[in-house]
């Protein structure tokens, strides 16, 4: 704990019930994209959208994400991660349900970037808000946390997979579950914890130390690779594979219930072995899995092969963001900020790369070369600390 976080005196119980409602908003937020993204194909199919069409409709929400993060980094300065988490998370659910009654792809487009300009506040500040109550509990919980948004995320696919099942429409699907989560968003922000306002000095992203960058380009290859998944399994499956839009939509599910899996072992993981060498067996298990999902010849290897992903790749980005908000004392949710920024360019980045690769060869092959990302998470753990704070302090 810095010494910025000892001047904060938080009583046990509000500590637990702020611990309870980040979870909460982890798993909500997980809910709504899981629902979002498992129904790809239906919106595909709804506005006879192609790949590239789908790539500028990632690359909006991305754009729009990534620029809020990194503006997110100077308003939480001044009004603290609660206030904005609790505007934050009702209003994804709002920009969800637009999502799905857009009737033409312009206004798809506008919704997608409401959605990411909304989904920029929320997933910035839950990471904010669930890395100080990790740091004023004094052991590892981010891992945890994102095992929440993971559950969301499987209960949203497996939903999404019924549905589609039952032949319900995807405008029907995406706005019942955008009208559910709205009050749970509400009433979840008043167990969130409040903290002074943090400084942002005048010299900006200088600022912040060389690590926080370190760990945000670390974060880019971990979400551009979940990106991956989120964004074009369901279509390698449908399309490629010639699997049904029910059977297409089991492999974003698959792929978080691995996910979870690793998710709920990831901090006993850290406290055992360092982040370091957790950071170089993602990144290799990683490259496996996708080398697996591209050679697949038939659905069912290629979902087995987006669960091996999950279940390597679940740790990378959790890690970075409770390493975020140690290396910066007093300015933990710049810090964090800062790498959600640089990470989420990597959900931009990635899949819109691979949709337009797809366009001028195959889908496989545009997956195939995220085992590079993969193969560098490897590399690049040698920069992380070999004993992260949290792992020091659950050994001593």
């Amino acid at each position: 704990m810095s010494s910025a976080d000892s001047d904060i005196r938080v009583p046990a119980a509000a500590l637990r019930r702020a611990h309870a409602g980040v979870v909460v908003t982890f798993a909500l937020i997980g809910v709504v994209n899981g629902i979002l993204v498992a129904r790809l194909p239906g919106l595909a199919g709804k506005l006879g959208l192609d790949a590239g069409k789908v790539g500028v409709l990632i690359l909006t929400w991305g754009v729009a994400a990534t620029v809020t993060m990194q503006c997110v980094r100077w308003l939480v300065a001044a009004v603290g991660n609660r206030a904005l988490l609790r505007v934050g998370a009702p209003a994804v659910t709002v920009a969800v349900g637009l999502f799905g009654l857009s009737p033409s792809y312009p206004l798809l487009l506008a919704a997608a970037a409401c959605f990411g300009v909304t989904s920029g506040v929320a997933e910035t500040m839950m990471n904010a808000q669930g890395s100080l109550v990790e740091r004023l509990s004094g052991r590892p919980l981010m891992n945890g946390l994102h095992a929440g948004w993971s559950t969301g995320a499987v209960t949203g696919g497996l939903l999404a997979a019924l549905l589609a099942a039952l032949h319900v429409s995807y405008t029907a699907s995406v706005v019942t579950v955008a009208v559910c989560a709205l009050p749970v968003a509400l009433a979840v922000g008043g167990t969130y914890l409040d903290e002074p306002a943090e400084e942002e000095t005048s010299e900006g992203r200088r600022g912040l130390p060389a690590s926080v960058y370190v760990i945000g380009a670390i974060s880019f290859l971990g979400l551009l690779l979940e990106g991956l998944v989120a964004d074009w399994s369901g279509l390698l499956l449908h399309g490629d594979l010639h699997a049904s839009e029910a059977l297409a939509a089991l492999a974003y599910p698959a792929f978080e219930l691995a996910t979870l899996t690793g998710r709920l072992f990831g901090d006993r993981l850290r406290v055992r072995v360092g982040g370091r060498s957790l950071l170089a067996a993602a990144g290799g298990a990683t490259a496996v899995g996708v080398l697996v999902v591209v050679t697949a010849g038939s659905a069912p290897v290629a979902i087995a092969g987006f669960a091996l992903t999950g279940l390597a790749v679940c740790v990378v980005v959790p890690l970075t963001m409770s390493l975020a908000g140690t290396v910066a004392p007093g300015r933990s949710d710049a810090a964090i900020a800062q790498v959600s920024a640089m990470g989420y360019s990597g959900l931009l980045v990635g899949p819109v790369v691979i949709g337009f690769v797809a366009e001028a060869s195959t889908l496989r092959t545009g997956i195939g070369l995220t085992t590079v990302a993969a193969l560098l998470i490897a590399a690049g753990s040698r920069a992380v600390p070999a004993h992260d704070a949290h792992h020091r302090t659950t050994e001593g």
